[in-house]
């Protein structure tokens, strides 16, 4: 009798004893789970996002019908920024500045609608997502470079924008790469810099005082994109 007490005693004992230390393993700790730090740290066009989508849901399910997949949508955004991008430099003139925002608009709208066709339809892949990645960069180049004709910007500068631009996206998808999370932040990301862009394209047309400080508007670009860099480097490392 006074064995089998023992031996509940000693086994109700060890139980307790596992729950306890179960209880202390580091993946039940709250303060150890990767949680994302907020994407909308600072004032971006980002921010407005899952409005723009719900605009673009009716002609998201039309593609769909008509069988057109993600990638298609990808490829159709790359073609159409070699295409505006070839016809600014053949010819850098007035029309070409109402154009560009049309064009950067329908280009925004088709970044969206990929994403938005992949993860609704169950359409993502690894293939999508570096063909998603590859022609954001590819497609930034093909349109802005021709920039250096329609704004008349001095070439390292253009050069520097389109570098840290590469570089700021490249921050953005090291944070998926190190934390599981893609980095957004601002001031300067890929949405800001087609609207900004367009902004700076449509006042061109209306006046040709902005020749005069569209130098010193790309550096002010550039120091924001290097802001933005830092933010998505900074808040992937405090990312848990």
């Amino acid at each position: 009798m006074k064995c089998t007490i023992g031996l509940i005693f000693q086994e109700t004992k060890y139980c307790t004893l596992s729950k306890t230390i179960s209880l202390q393993t580091p993946q039940n700790e709250p303060h150890l789970q990767k949680t994302p730090l907020k994407n909308n740290a600072m004032i971006s066009t980002y921010t407005i996002k899952p409005k723009f989508q719900q605009l673009l849901k009716p002609v998201l399910e039309w593609l769909f019908k008509i069988s057109i997949t993600a990638n298609t949508i990808t490829w159709c955004a790359i073609l159409l920024s070699a295409a505006i991008g070839l016809a600014i430099w053949l010819h850098p003139f007035g029309l070409m500045l109402l154009v560009l925002p049309i064009a950067l608009l329908i280009r925004m709208a088709l970044n969206a609608l990929d994403g938005m066709m992949a993860r609704t339809y169950q359409m993502q892949s690894k293939k999508g997502e570096i063909l998603n990645e590859l022609g954001d960069v590819i497609s930034d180049f093909l349109m802005f470079f021709p920039l250096l004709k329609l704004f008349s910007i001095q070439l390292y500068i253009l050069i520097a924008f389109l570098f840290m631009s590469i570089i700021n996206e490249y921050a953005g998808i090291l944070g998926k790469a190190v934390s599981g999370y893609r980095r957004y932040e601002g001031p300067m990301g890929k949405s800001d810099r087609a609207f900004v862009i367009g902004i700076l394209s449509l006042t061109y047309f209306f006046t040709n005082k902005l020749s005069n400080y569209i130098n010193n508007i790309f550096l002010i670009i550039i120091l924001l994109l290097i802001i933005s860099t830092y933010l998505r480097i900074n808040n992937t490392i405090k990312t848990k």
